[in-house]
């Protein structure tokens, strides 16, 4: 089914405010959602709308969350989520972070119980739209086997990096699984086969087939391993948070506050140069790998997120394809 979308945004916002969610929220969360499809990365779009709904309702998610921002130092915050949309924390939290950033230079923060966020890269884009460099990660619940293991330990554990340009920013946003987890679901609900390098089954063989996946395999196996332990470091363990498997499940245990942690560092590449030096050298950078040689059955070497940036402007134009179960879920 293929929506606008403006008309999108609107379906979503409604969806979530028939719930009791205030409209200012409503409209942040559908934001979020819509990057991710925009960009083509449905496992973070709007198919996600009935399972916060289902949380929320469960009372999983606060509906009116108190936030609260406390100062650690010079340019270090706490910042506390009161267990509400993590979509809306992430974005408070940076608009915080990059306030503390402009004034001293720098800003890492820190944030506590929170929840699912979705695409990482959006939250980098608020901090690269002010020629300020970003890195943000999450820990989410266990789902990856450990390089060498059987069963599950440590979350997708996402990890991004935003570089303000002269044009589009390059964001890198990345699960150091091989896939996220979302995607096992897409294909679920799309009714495909995934390929066999995704996940393992109950026996940790692998598998096409996205019903039978168990656990997702770490990207390059032990760097994605070690990434991931990095991650759960930084915006578990650093957070006073849960971390690995005794992290709360994203589905089950709906009822539950999931207290999840993240990690922020803002930096102004003024501190060490000047920025318009910077985002010139970038640039260079950029023009050379455009116009190196490619392998066989490449057009172009593009750099981190150009691919999904080029996708976000033809699907502005076309509209997004939904599911049709997912189309049916936000028109009920």
């Amino acid at each position: 089914m293929n929506i606008s979308v403006s008309a999108l945004k609107e379906l979503v916002a409604q969806k979530f405010t028939a719930h009791g969610v205030d409209a200012e929220t409503a409209a942040q969360v559908a934001d979020v959602l819509i990057y991710a499809d925009l960009r083509g990365v449905s496992s973070h779009g709007v198919m996600r709308v009935e399972h916060y709904i289902t949380r929320l309702k469960a009372g999983g998610i606060t509906k009116n969350p108190n936030f609260s921002v406390e100062k650690r130092g010079t340019n270090h915050l706490l910042f506390k989520g009161d267990n509400g949309f993590g979509h809306v924390i992430c974005k408070e939290a940076m608009d915080e972070t990059i306030k503390i950033a402009k004034e001293h230079g720098s800003c890492t923060t820190i944030i506590q119980e929170s929840s699912h966020c979705g695409a990482l890269g959006y939250f980098l884009e608020q901090a690269t739209s002010e020629n300020l460099i970003a890195i943000m990660c999450s820990q989410t619940d266990s789902a990856v086997v450990p390089f060498g293991g059987k069963e599950p330990y440590f979350g997708t554990n996402p990890i991004a990096y935003g570089f303000p340009t002269d044009d589009k920013p390059i964001i890198l946003d990345m699960a150091t699984s091989n896939v996220a987890l979302g995607k096992i679901l897409y294909a679920r609900e799309k009714g495909e086969t995934i390929p066999n390098t995704w996940g393992v089954d109950v026996q940790g063989a692998p598998t096409t087939d996205p019903h039978q996946v168990k656990s997702l395999t770490p990207f390059a196996g032990a760097k994605g391993y070690g990434m991931a332990l990095v991650v759960d470091v930084l915006s578990g363990i650093l957070a006073s948070a849960a971390f690995g498997p005794h992290i709360s499940k994203m589905y089950g245990d709906y009822e539950q506050k999931r207290n999840l942690g993240q990690y922020l560092y803002v930096l102004d590449p003024n501190i060490f140069g000047d920025i318009d030096q910077f985002k010139a050298n970038i640039s260079q950078m950029i023009n050379e790998l455009h116009d190196a040689p490619t392998a066989p059955n490449f057009d172009q070497v593009l750099v981190p997120g150009e691919i999904e940036q080029k996708r976000s402007a033809e699907t502005m134009e076309k509209g997004i394809d939904l599911p049709e179960q997912v189309y049916n879920y936000l028109n009920s």
